[in-house]
């Protein structure tokens, strides 16, 4: 799941010297006539949006927000959330004020085990793919149908039962799919063939979503993206989508960010996150 504590964040508590040091010295440029910047730590309240997950089971959560985005997952690829339902119903009051985001978003969390599929139950033994054919080996063809596996159980099992409690939508068509690709994840390392085949299974999960009418976008950082997916070829499935970065502490991070490039070529960024008070926020660059 999207998370501060994942992408290396740490906030330490500024020491009660150094604190006083910095009000005297706003307190002289003031009188001095000189202005004193403000930390830049919001969008506003009306235009910031939200991703929450298992983590915030039972939490309070900001009314109204401009959009959110709910992850599906439970933490892994193969457990849903669960939290689903009632954070779904939250989303649901989303204000629309940010008219680029659609207000209700999903994200799913990724992986490819294929070098450790003797230590898992979820690995394909078969299934056509456009890598041929599927036999339950550790190759692009059973790596591509993982991921369209995981797709398929995401949208069809874990999403209509939340959605119905929620009142919302259940046709995986009505919804933004994020792919959140982070090394937290099992993954396979290595080699470029091991970061093609973990491709491969992200081309499954977009297939599938895709397939369905829903949109697809990834979810990483720049590093995380390079360690695990690598360089993406023209003629992958994966070319074009749109990114949402990660990495920011403030929403002044979070703007600058969306000058930065996108994670495949050929798309955009849309969307960059920042945390503040322990809490995922979203900015739209649009």
């Amino acid at each position: 799941m999207p998370a501060a504590s994942r992408l290396g964040i740490v906030r330490g508590m500024p020491s009660p010297v150094r604190a006083v040091a910095l009000a005297a010295l706003a307190g002289l440029l003031l009188v001095l006539g000189v202005p004193v910047a403000a930390a830049d730590t919001s969008d506003g309240h009306r235009e910031v949006g939200y991703d929450v997950s298992y983590p915030q089971c039972d939490e309070d959560l900001p009314d109204g927000p401009a959009f959110a985005i709910i992850g599906v997952n439970g933490g892994i690829a193969t457990r849903p959330n669960p939290c689903l339902a009632e954070q779904l119903e939250w989303a649901a009051g989303s204000s629309g004020a940010v008219p680029e985001q659609p207000p209700v978003q999903l994200y799913v969390n990724t992986a490819n085990p294929g070098q450790v599929r003797d230590e898992v139950s979820s690995w394909p033994l078969a299934g056509d793919t456009p890598y041929g054919t599927c036999r339950g080996e550790n190759d692009l063809a059973c790596s591509w149908q993982y991921g369209w596996i995981r797709a398929y159980v995401d949208a069809q099992a874990f999403l209509p039962l939340a959605a119905t409690d929620a009142g919302l939508p259940t046709d995986p068509a009505a919804y933004r799919w994020w792919l959140d690709v982070e090394t937290m994840n099992t993954w396979q390392t290595g080699s470029s063939d091991a970061r093609a085949r973990n491709r491969a299974s992200l081309e499954g999960m977009t297939a599938y979503l895709t397939g369905k009418g829903g949109q697809v976008g990834v979810y990483s950082t720049d590093l995380q993206w390079r360690r695990i997916v690598g360089d993406v070829p023209p003629d992958s499935p994966l070319h074009e989508l749109d990114s949402w970065l990660a990495g920011a502490s403030t929403a002044r991070e979070a703007r600058a960010t969306c000058r930065q490039a996108p994670l495949v070529p050929g798309g955009r960024v849309v969307l960059t996150q920042y945390v503040t008070r322990g809490l995922d926020h979203d900015h739209s660059c649009a």
